[in-house]
């Protein structure tokens, strides 16, 4: 087990609900592997004024840092002294460390983008790639301002257009908003960034395509199952999860996460084979 003693270093995810977490399976593995006196805890306040309680514990030196999940982020972002540029782009910060009684905010959720399509799509580049993101929430904006910092053309595709619009307003023009799903058969990369199954027709998606999904229960969705029929590279939301975990242990216990198959430790808890 990691080392815990009285100059433990405390960490943690904080959201409603949060029993469901994979995150300190994950933190605490290589926590245990890389022998850190720390630990990794859920944190779940019932409300807005429980998740000041903690930030305020942040504050005073209790806690080193926490990841936010929903429903926390935008109040999260609010609270924060500094943020990265990042968190800035996205207005969202899913990263907050505590220092000298100020809260600094990152957001990693792009950089888990990044980091799975690097582990299970390596041979896509992505400076010039035609992007499609579909789903114009808060995870979709993540990965829009991280992929157009590498270099790629993202349109975005949702149901209703207003709502695309307003993200790539945000995103002072710098991703664009596809009119119909036929104008993004071209695509290099899909990404469904829906809470829902997309009704996207991947079998019009040009041959080469990659497929990516943000959800990862079931580990092979409907989604990522049809672009596998197709023999399409597929990167799943597990990547995705433990690609932006790498980056939350870096800024709350000072150094990269040991060498270990933390994706097997927490595919067995999914339920999930190999």
């Amino acid at each position: 087990m990691s080392r815990i003693s009285g100059r433990v270093e405390l960490a943690g995810v904080v959201g409603q609900p949060i029993g469901h977490s994979l995150s300190p399976a994950i933190h605490n593995g290589w926590l245990e592997a890389a022998g850190i006196d720390g630990t990794y805890a859920a944190f779940g306040p019932k409300d807005a004024v429980g998740f000041e309680a903690l930030l305020a514990a942040g504050r005073a030196g209790l806690i080193t840092g926490v990841n936010v999940t929903a429903p926390f982020k935008e109040q999260a972002f609010a609270a924060c002294d500094q943020v990265s540029d990042a968190a800035q782009l996205v207005r969202s910060a899913n990263i907050l460390v505590f220092k000298d009684g100020a809260i600094h905010g990152d957001s990693s959720d792009g950089r888990g983008v990044l980091n799975a399509l690097t582990e299970q799509a390596s041979a896509l580049s992505l400076d010039g790639a035609k992007v499609v993101l579909l789903g114009a929430g808060g995870a979709s904006r993540a990965a829009a301002g991280a992929l157009v910092e590498a270099g790629a053309k993202v349109s975005i595709l949702n149901r209703t257009r207003e709502r695309a619009q307003v993200l790539a307003d945000d995103m002072g023009g710098r991703v664009d908003v596809a009119d119909t799903e036929a104008d993004t058969y071209d695509a290099d990369l899909v990404i469904n960034a829906l809470s829902v199954p997309p009704t996207y027709n991947l079998s019009q998606l040009k041959a080469g395509a990659v497929v990516m999904d943000m959800t990862y229960r079931p580990l092979i969705t409907p989604f990522l199952q049809a672009a596998r029929d197709r023999d399409l590279t597929i990167v799943d939301g597990l990547a995705m999860l433990i690609g932006q975990a790498v980056p939350s242990f870096e800024a709350f216990f000072g150094q990269s996460p040991p060498s270990l198959d933390i994706r097997r430790t927490v595919m067995d808890l999914l339920g999930e084979k190999a």
